[in-house]
């Protein structure tokens, strides 16, 4: 069942256009992935959602309710963590989630018990009264999230959520979402510079570039919109012109890239290796190592587009 269904969305600042015609749907506790390079319109989207910016055209429902029209309704079913710590450096992180929580209008007992469910949640107990400044970045990141949490919302957008942290800590936040949406059903929109993160989280993705859509769906099918082949690697010490124009006149190679000591060969079956052999030894080249790899969603996004994500 869908909460978010996001239909025709368009936002123009004077003569530019950041939004142009965008329509999508988020199924209830799904992960979701927003991807683009900078400047590809994301942030304006996130803006829209979170009733921080208003579209010229196109409609936003959220879990059945316009959020155009009833903004007040809306607001209290998301959590938005930003890219930018939105946390108090002199304060505890104790005191960040009592601050913040009582701006969601909590208190009391409540307060108290979303307060120490955050801590815990965050991995922060033992340094719930130690200030913020001294915390590592994983924590401060950490604590950005759950305080986007304290008001259980129903959809948690996060822009960039892990910029500047350990693998430790990527890991642990991920844990935090994937828990989020599998206990509690928690709708995730994750934007991320860092495909695999996004192809580790979510179950479907939508990329976007100059404000349009590029593709939308799940990662097989993103993947089959540009691939239906495999990867062919080859370590190579003596990479020659020659070389890859007779690896690209083999029967069964559809490409080849050259990347510093390697040869990448785009093969439509693996009964192209013994031929690829051949050729190599052919042109007096030695293989070092052979390899297949899977297509990843970063090779599809260059494909689409024709940029790196960074």
């Amino acid at each position: 069942m869908s909460i978010i269904e996001i239909k025709n969305i368009t936002k123009r600042f004077n003569d530019k256009i950041a939004l142009d015609n965008i329509s999508f749907d988020v199924n209830e506790g799904e992960i979701f992935g927003l991807i683009g390079p900078n400047g590809a319109g994301k942030s304006t989207l996130i803006n829209i959602m979170t009733n921080l910016m208003l579209p010229n055209n196109g409609s936003i429902v959220i879990d059945g309710i316009d959020l155009i029209k009833n903004p007040v309704k809306v607001k209290s079913m998301i959590g938005l963590v930003p890219q930018e710590l939105a946390i108090i450096e002199h304060l505890t992180p104790y005191d960040n989630l009592e601050y913040f929580g009582a701006l969601y209008g909590l208190k009391g007992k409540l307060l108290k018990e979303r307060v120490n469910e955050a801590l815990e949640i965050a991995g922060l107990t033992e340094v719930k009264k130690k200030k913020v400044k001294k915390l590592s970045g994983g924590m401060k990141r950490r604590l950005n999230i759950v305080i986007a949490m304290l008001h259980h919302p129903k959809i948690l957008i996060l822009d960039e959520p892990t910029v500047g942290v350990d693998a430790q800590s990527r890991n642990y936040i991920f844990s935090i979402l994937k828990n989020l949406s599998k206990e509690q059903n928690t709708t995730i929109i994750y934007t991320s510079h860092y495909m695999e993160e996004v192809e580790n989280l979510c179950s479907k993705i939508f990329i976007i570039d100059e404000g349009r859509e590029i593709a939308f769906g799940d990662k097989a099918y993103l993947k089959s919109l540009v691939f239906s082949n495999s990867k062919l690697i080859l370590d190579v010490n003596n990479i020659s012109a020659n070389l890859i124009y007779d690896l690209k006149n083999v029967s069964g190679v559809l490409s080849v890239v050259e990347n510093e000591n390697s040869l990448i060969l785009s093969v439509d079956n693996k009964f192209v290796l013994s031929k690829a052999l051949g050729v190599v030894e052919k042109n007096n080249a030695l293989i070092i190592k052979i390899s297949y790899e899977d297509y990843t969603l970063e090779d599809v996004f260059l494909n689409l587009t024709g940029k790196s994500l960074r």
